[in-house]
């Protein structure tokens, strides 16, 4: 009897010490990273006077049909969350314009449906829709028809970037497939630089150069433009920079003999700073005089 009594302590002994060790193993045991089947990304495009932030989840076609009916990935006629795993959303910085609506400053969730030969892209005030039942068309903000484009070479992963972007307009393009479609998004600049220039010109240290950017460039006054950039060649230190302005505006101007000096004169600043850039533009320019 004391044998069994004994043998059955050895026994629970044995399975406490295992039952500790187990324990003592998971509680040290390391986690296993793995990537993510739909990366996220997140593009933050300067854009105007400020900038567009994008997040995304980028997933795969995988050998999986895409924007058809029925459909594994993205089915046509449904409320598509325009990428995978979590909401895709849109930050604007400043307000803009799409397709003629105003749109606030702030946050917003980005949603589309799949046509047969158009999307129709959706802002939302509703920044965490994730699946289809979750959108609520009362929210919408912005509804755009956007026509389809079929693209010669097939975009594996889903992908979207800022393209063809000036001082006020960009277009956010979709490319999945051999599918391709285009929001256009614009914005006004022009009233606030004008407002900051005329400060700036009544000041008592006017930005010269800035000045003349701005007419050469938004304003389009390249008379207006040569006055201020000339105050800027000869006020200070010279720059390369300054000068191959200057000569930029004096070739709208038609003033071939002006363009070359000016073009010459940034040549030989830039060589002195090794700015290869703008030793190649100035020469380009007086190429083309």
């Amino acid at each position: 009897m004391k044998l069994y009594v004994c043998t059955n302590k050895i026994i629970m002994k044995k399975i406490l010490f295992l039952f500790a060790t187990l324990i003592t193993t998971l509680g040290f045991a390391q986690s296993v990273k793995l990537p993510q089947p739909s990366p996220s990304q997140t593009i933050k495009q300067n854009f105007g006077l400020g900038y567009i932030e994008l997040s995304y989840s980028r997933p795969s076609l995988k050998k999986r049909g895409v924007f058809r009916e029925q459909s594994e990935l993205a089915p046509m006629d449904a409320i598509w969350r325009t990428g995978a795993n979590g909401a895709t959303t849109l930050t604007f910085s400043d307000d803009v314009t799409i397709n003629n609506v105003a749109i606030k400053a702030g946050k917003y969730g980005l949603l589309s449906m799949p046509g047969k030969k158009e999307f129709t892209i959706i802002i939302t005030k509703d920044t965490t829709v994730n699946q289809p039942p979750l959108y609520k068309q009362e929210n919408d903000v912005l509804r755009y028809t956007a026509p389809i484009t079929k693209i010669r070479d097939e975009a594996e992963t889903f992908t979207m970037q800022f393209v063809n972007i000036s001082y006020e307009t960009c277009e956010l393009q979709l490319n999945w497939g051999i599918t391709q479609v285009s929001l256009p998004i614009s914005t006004n600049i022009k009233d606030r630089v004008k407002a900051d220039v005329e400060k700036s010109e009544a000041g008592d240290k006017p930005a010269y150069a800035a000045i003349a950017l701005y007419y050469y460039d938004i304003a389009k006054d390249y008379t207006v433009a040569l006055e201020y950039i000339s105050k800027a060649a000869y006020t200070g230190k010279p720059s390369f920079g300054t000068f191959l302005l200057k000569a930029k505006i004096e070739k709208e101007l038609g003033d071939k003999v002006s363009t070359r000096t000016s073009a010459m004169k940034c040549i030989e600043l830039a060589k002195v700073a090794q700015n290869d850039d703008a030793v190649r533009a100035a020469k380009e320019l007086i190429s083309k005089l």
